[in-house]
């Protein structure tokens, strides 16, 4: 299949996102016309490592790390690991450092790169459809703390992002599923068109036809790579795309990354967002409807009744979106539209966790 190419362009690196079935067998070419220097190291894990090691070697001849995978081990221990094998290889500043994985090995390798030797290159291939569609582009790494989500960490743009829809074949289907709730994230914020293909299409995403979900990703990173080009370090437009996280990241955080996949929370994230709005009267009901029915016809959630409305509220606190003591929730105002507020209250916040289902 041809290969699609979209811009990204910011202050400190414009770069291309490669996109098309089959483009990881052009990794190589892809790399050199990038120009990613020429000793190169993958990072992946041990699972994505067996399903696709083989593919990826040849492609490209790369010395591969392997590091476990999985919300809770987005921490500086995990990037320790990086660094010592970039250490021990003898890794300079003429080297380019790839990932090879979904979001968390995106983000953690990013931050390593970013910060071995204050900077190496760059190169990001995502093998999940929430990776593909959002993590890989923008520039964001960083890790975990266990008082918060992502607050340690760094904008660093890469090279390029390459992305092989193929690669998407082996994905569970939560997986799947939890990539398509940020896919969700971009109708809401920036194209009702695009959550009416979720809503009418689902059958053809699910089975994962080559022309649907290339045209879903290719959407999506679109927009993406046209809100990063307007903004790139989140001082203005970019912080749309946090609709969702404010909840979604307490979510994560109280239950200690280990109940919910990034996209689950998200989901529920937009959906406590939006019942924020319908209380204030921001958004009309029939979109916040829309919203929950598209949510729910993906399929069920993890359960949220025996987690505590004050321990989210608590870690809300410590959220990165906190600006001056006031903490920034994205809220819906239609289907494809939002705003930007600092003045919700606990009392607010409590009323919609419970509105979706956080009972305590």
């Amino acid at each position: 299949m041809e290969q699609a190419s979209i811009t990204v362009s910011t202050t400190s690196r414009t770069y291309n996102v490669t996109l098309g079935e089959g483009a990881l067998a052009r990794l190589r070419e892809t790399l050199d016309r990038a120009g990613a220097p020429a000793r190169r190291f993958v990072v992946s894990s041990p699972l994505v490592w067996r399903l696709h090691g083989r593919t990826f070697l040849g492609a490209l001849q790369a010395e591969p790390i392997l590091v476990p995978d999985g919300e809770r081990f987005k921490q500086l221990s995990t990037v320790s690991r990086v660094y010592e094998a970039l250490i021990r290889a003898n890794a300079d500043r003429a080297s380019t450092l790839i990932t090879f994985g979904g979001g968390v090995i995106g983000d953690l390798a990013g931050f390593a790169a970013a910060t071995y030797l204050r900077g190496i290159a760059l190169v990001h291939v995502p093998t999940t459809l929430l990776a593909q569609v959002d993590s890989a582009i923008g520039g964001k790494v960083g890790v975990n703390h266990v008082l918060g989500k992502n607050l340690i960490g760094a904008f660093y743009q890469p090279h390029v992002v390459l992305i092989d829809p193929g690669l998407l074949a082996t994905l569970p289907r939560r997986e799947f599923r939890a990539g398509l709730y940020e896919v969700i994230k971009y109708g809401m914020t920036s194209s009702p068109k695009l959550l009416e293909t979720i809503a009418q299409d689902r059958r053809a995403i699910f089975a994962r036809r080559g022309d649907v979900l290339t045209a879903l990703i290719m959407e999506s990173c679109r927009i993406k790579a046209e809100v990063v080009s307007a903004d790139e370090k989140e001082s203005g437009p970019r912080r749309i795309l946090n609709f969702g996280h404010t909840a979604g990241h307490a979510l994560e955080t109280v239950t200690k990354y280990r109940r919910f996949r990034h996209g689950e929370a998200v989901a529920y994230g937009m959906l406590v967002a939006a019942e924020l709005a319908r209380n204030r009267s921001a958004v009309a009901d029939r979109d916040r409807q829309l919203l929950a029915d598209v949510i729910t016809c993906l399929g069920p959630l993890p359960p949220v009744a025996d987690i505590a409305a004050a321990e989210v509220i608590e870690a809300m606190r410590h959220d990165k979106k906190m600006v001056a003591g006031r903490l920034h929730f994205v809220l819906p105002t239609a289907v494809g539209a939002t705003k930007i507020v600092d003045d919700v209250t606990e009392k607010e916040i409590a009323k919609a966790l419970r509105r979706v289902g956080i009972k305590r």
